[in-house]
């Protein structure tokens, strides 16, 4: 009989985005008396990065441990967003269970789904956390009918259909097995139990030959790249000579540095881990995701982790607009390229290829949200740089041209159904299902193609109102669709002049469109400065000055007031782009600007792309 490690659990915390995971986690290490009485810990502590903290999204798998009595507990927090994907399903790997976070009101969502198929998909045993539970619209009950429907259309087995399931609420640190709110009890004593009760305990084998498999990769300026993974068998020490199987069949010796275990949100170096343990190694240069750990001269490699294929692509070039070099710290192809390549490290759905052009290349991604939280990143930190037009990746499968095409589950008030529908069927939608509980909010679940999802939201949000939520994620590959799918359909307005804004320009041309920017901001000539209400672009000027007379005084403009200005997040910019447009993104600024800034040769080269079609 199999010898278990019953003082150690590891699981993986999944859900749909902003369902409460990393509030949970943070409940779970308070509660297990991980910080000091007198610690200050920020709320999701978990979410260290600055962008994870603003938009309150998990970007990056994150990795911690407490003590619960006698029992080890190893927590993986995974990110809810199908952009990242790709990591939820490496950390499945790592774990022998899963804690399903779902909302005791929204219920399940698209990547409730998602996360739940990957999670079947490596057989790990689930407990079910009704979250938010002290909402005062929670539905607890018809939720947990909801994820069991959900796992018997996914084919779980029995064993994973019967479920324990927690009712908690993350934000009050409370938890129960009754769902009726009022019988919470004031500690999450219940949820520790039923995971040292319901998880598998790993088993102990470590006296055989090791096994260390390298799930996410971390990077450091002095140890170099850190490998992150699981000992599957064995035992590993620091100093010990091992080899690495590579994926592509090669083996590179190398000896263990430092070996880190996890516990609360920091690393502690520690000299073995034994079976069953999570850690990160460093020591090896050349490791990658999926890679194998063994003994010298005993070499047994585990089958190779799929890493998910990137769907979208973008071009990411050195900034030459007017104003290149104004306000960025980095500027040069060396420092940009360098960037991208130490993206490259820890980011294993990411792809930079070079172009015919030393200043350009080809970077391709999960999703427009993976793509701009790179260009967020690198802005941020002093980077000046434009980014093209998002495209889509098109695989040739059995000879036949194929796109990627998104599941898209849509929330709408009834009297907005109609538009949406309509707005849908334009960008090649299938409908899958229609859902009326009643409540005036009807869901619709579509196929769409992934290219026409590209700057959908804004149309979706005025469509709606802003009463609508959308959610989306990868689906699979279909035949291409012909002809055109979504895009922009309105033309932009592009500046004339190099100067500054003013409000009296800006008040001539207000009733053409709407505006990006506000009076007193710097633009040149050729740059984008607002969405036309048609479909062409039009050039405008907006540095027109009023003329003064020694009838009128200086100060009557003061009074004139102009519209609110519509100011662009960079998620915005990037949908709004057009094929023959860049955003320009520097530390300080996002604009939006044509290839060619030239009026005379942006019609010169529009005139020669008709002859030639």
């Amino acid at each position: 009989m199999t010898k278990l490690r019953e003082d150690l659990r590891n699981i993986a915390i999944i859900a749909h985005v902003d369902h409460g995971k990393t509030t949970l986690v943070d409940q779970l290490l308070k509660q297990a008396g991980t910080f000091r009485s007198n610690e200050q810990v920020e709320e999701r502590a978990m979410d260290n990065n600055d962008i994870e903290r603003e938009r309150g999204i998990t970007i990056l798998a994150k990795n911690t441990g407490i003590i619960y009595g006698d029992t080890r507990i190893n927590i993986l927090d995974t990110p809810g967003h199908a952009d990242f994907g790709g990591e939820v399903e490496r950390i499945l790997k790592m774990v022998d269970g899963v804690l399903l976070v779902v909302d005791a009101y929204e219920g399940c969502m698209p990547q409730t789904r998602f996360v739940l198929k990957k999670a079947l998909e490596q057989g790990v045993t689930p407990i079910v956390v009704v979250n938010k539970v002290d909402k005062d619209s929670a539905r607890p009950e018809e939720v947990v009918d909801e994820v069991l429907d959900l796992l018997i259309e996914l084919g779980a087995d029995e064993e994973q259909l019967d479920f324990p399931v927690v009712y908690a609420s993350g934000v009050n640190g409370t938890a129960s097995l009754d769902p009726d709110p009022s019988k919470q009890e004031e500690n999450m004593k219940c949820l520790y139990e039923k995971i040292i009760e319901h998880i598998p305990a790993p088993a102990d084998t470590r006296d055989e030959a090791l096994q260390f498999q390298v799930a996410l990769l971390d990077y450091n300026d002095f140890l170099g790249r850190i490998g992150i993974g699981r000992v599957f068998r064995g035992t590993i020490s620091v100093g010990q000579s091992v080899s690495l199987a590579k994926l592509d069949g090669s083996v590179k010796n190398f000896r263990v540095t430092k070996i880190f275990g996890f516990f609360g949100l920091k690393r502690e170096e520690i000299q073995e881990a034994h079976s069953g343990d999570l850690i990160a190694v460093s020591g090896m240069e050349e490791i990658n995701v999926g890679e194998t750990v063994c003994p010298q001269g005993q070499l047994e490699a585990l089958p190779p982790m799929r890493i998910d294929e990137p769907t979208l692509q973008m071009t990411f070039l050195v900034n030459n607009s007017p104003f290149a070099g104004r306000e960025g710290k980095w500027v040069t192809s060396r420092k940009i390229e360098e960037r991208l390549m130490a993206q490259l490290q820890t980011d294993v759905s990411l792809r930079v290829e070079p172009t015919d052009s030393p200043d350009a290349w080809t970077v391709s991604g999960r999703g427009e949200l993976h793509l701009s939280i790179l260009v967020e990143n690198m802005r941020r930190e002093g980077f000046e740089l434009q980014v093209s037009k998002p495209k889509v990746i098109i695989r040739m499968i059995d000879g036949v041209k194929c796109e990627p095409v998104e599941r898209v589950q849509i929330d709408v008030p009834e009297d907005s159904l109609g538009s949406i529908i309509e707005s849908l069927n334009d960008r090649k939608g299938e409908m899958l299902d229609m859902i009326n509980d009643g409540s005036g909010q009807i869901r619709l679940i579509f196929l769409v193609p992934a290219r026409g999802l590209i700057g959908y939201t804004t149309e979706f949000m005025s469509l709606t109102k802003g009463f609508g939520i959308i959610n989306h994620t990868f689906d699979c590959y279909k035949p291409a669709v012909s002809g055109r799918v979504g895009g922009r359909r309105n033309g932009a307005l592009v500046s004339m002049e190099t100067g500054k804004a003013t409000t009296y320009g800006m008040m001539q041309i207000e009733d053409r469109g709407v505006l990006f920017l506000e009076p007193g901001v710097e633009i040149y000539e050729g740059m984008v400065v607002g969405q036309n209400n048609r479909d062409a672009d039009i050039t405008v000027n907006i540095t027109k000055m009023k003329a003064k007379t020694n009838v009128r005084s200086a100060n009557k403009d003061q009074t004139n007031v102009i519209k609110a200005p519509k100011i662009l997040t960079l998620e915005e910019a990037l949908e709004f782009l057009a094929e023959d447009e860049y955003l320009e993104v520097t530390p300080e600024s996002i604009r939006l600007r044509k290839q060619i800034l030239n009026k005379n040769e942006r019609e010169k080269a529009a005139k020669k792309t008709r002859s030639a079609d």
